[in-house]
């Protein structure tokens, strides 16, 4: 949530802003109306109440002389009556002022590419040596199939399309990363959490997610329940409406979870694979820190995404994705891009942001600085890494011509010695 007393201050400027994320200036007139009315009823309240407390007076006076206070109350229940029609006005006003601050993105930050759509992005750097293959290099669909570790065509008879059973090694290979991704971040002095996976609307609105994007996840029929997209919503929600100590911050938390997307319009796209499922696991980051910490702490969460590629032996790019690419909630972006051989392309693994005091302000999150007086907390969040997508990458990067994969050095430790998936030792149910 933008801080609306900042608009009314600027209103140009956030226009100006905003309209690099699509926001037509005419939405920030809508609001400043909103507001302006909202200010003139409430005017006219405090008016009409300073003439019922002067109505009030007459009838005690008139009551202590012994005259008839009849005229002074029935004009004091008229205004009573008119207190209450414009209170009716200010909530209905109030109502639909909120439903539009609410849609309102977070302004970009200096510096990130300006674009209406998702070209344009700016690389920063690419990272580790892409393989040159000798033989042409299959799709990640086609080895898990072939080796039997990814079965699509019985999930699409359970489920239906966009899910997937990871049997046997590749059950064991997902496993592996994201205890790898666990554990590392860890060390770098994230709390792991164990959060739910069904939140309430409150939730969904306090990350971003709702009411604008409510088409995309998935709602418990008849409660207000939905099922995280992410487990930014679960992470980032711990502190709502809570003062957090300030010689606390900045706090790390990791999380794995399920992540449910509905992926509303995206038919067509990537319907082979793990790359656009409805359920996948990601192992998310998140942190809350002051204000003068925030971009620094970016920096140092996309350097702790990148280290889980770096060791995993991943060539990937990290970008600064457009003003209209990022996240609703964004003011930065950094993404992070893995190669993806038989695709020929790099793929996104992880969207690392800086949300500012956006969701804080829609959370009520605060700290108290050096001087007593409440700050909002700025909140970040990235995936560290989504697993489906950093599985498909190692099968693809680390396929052999046999149709077998050798196993990333740090994940042996994690499949117990075996140092390569074939068709031998992956094939699942003990079939010999």
């Amino acid at each position: 949530m933008l801080d609306l007393k900042k608009i009314r201050r600027q209103p140009d400027w956030y226009k100006e802003k905003l309209a690099t994320r699509g926001v037509k200036a005419e939405e920030i007139d809508e609001v400043l109306a909103l507001d302006a009315k909202r200010r003139e009823l409430l005017q006219k309240t405090e008016t009409l109440k300073a003439q019922r407390n002067e109505a009030s007076k007459k009838i005690g006076e008139a009551k202590r002389n012994g005259e008839s206070a009849d005229e002074a109350i029935a004009a004091m229940q008229k205004i009573g009556g008119d207190i209450k029609a414009l209170d009716e006005q200010v909530a209905q006003n109030d109502e639909v002022l909120f439903d539009k601050m609410s849609r309102l993105p977070n302004v970009p930050h200096e510096g990130v590419p300006v674009s209406l759509t998702e070209e344009g992005a700016k690389e920063l750097r690419k990272v580790g040596e892409i393989r040159h293959f000798d033989f042409e290099p299959k799709h990640h669909w086609d080895i898990g199939e072939q080796l039997g570790i990814l079965d699509f065509d019985r999930a699409a008879k359970v489920s239906g399309a966009r899910f997937v059973y990871y049997i046997g090694l590749g059950a064991q290979l997902e496993r592996a990363v994201y205890n790898f991704m666990l554990d590392e971040h860890m060390k770098e002095g994230y709390t792991e959490v164990l959060p739910p996976y069904i939140v309430n609307a409150h939730a969904m609105y306090g990350t971003g997610q709702f009411p604008k994007f409510k088409e995309d996840v998935y709602q418990v029929n008849g409660e207000d329940m939905t099922l995280i997209p992410t487990a930014e919503v679960p992470l980032t929600n711990y502190f709502g409406n809570e003062v957090i100590p300030m010689e606390k911050l900045p706090i790390y938390v990791t999380a794995l979870t399920p992540s449910f997307r509905s992926e509303a319009g995206s038919a067509g796209r990537d319907t082979r694979g793990l790359i656009r499922m409805h359920q996948f696991n990601k192992v998310e980051m998140v942190k809350y820190t002051k204000a003068d910490q925030s971009w620094d702490e970016l920096e140092k969460m996309t350097a702790n995404a990148e280290n889980i590629l770096k060791k995993l032996g991943l060539p990937y790019h990290v970008i600064t994705l457009t003003t209209s690419d990022m996240s609703f909630t964004a003011s930065e972006t950094h993404d992070l891009e893995l190669w993806m051989p038989a695709q020929n392309k790099y793929r996104e693994v992880s969207s690392c942001s800086n949300c500012l005091d956006f969701q804080a302000r829609r959370l009520h999150m605060q700290y108290r600085d050096e001087d007593g007086k409440l700050q909002y907390v700025h909140t970040l969040n990235g995936s560290g890494l989504a697993v489906g997508r950093t599985v498909a990458a190692i099968l693809e990067n680390y396929q052999n011509e046999d149709g077998s994969v050798t196993v990333p050095e740090v994940l042996v430790p994690y499949f117990h010695g075996i140092t390569k998936i074939t068709k031998e030792n992956a094939v699942p149910f003990n079939n010999k």
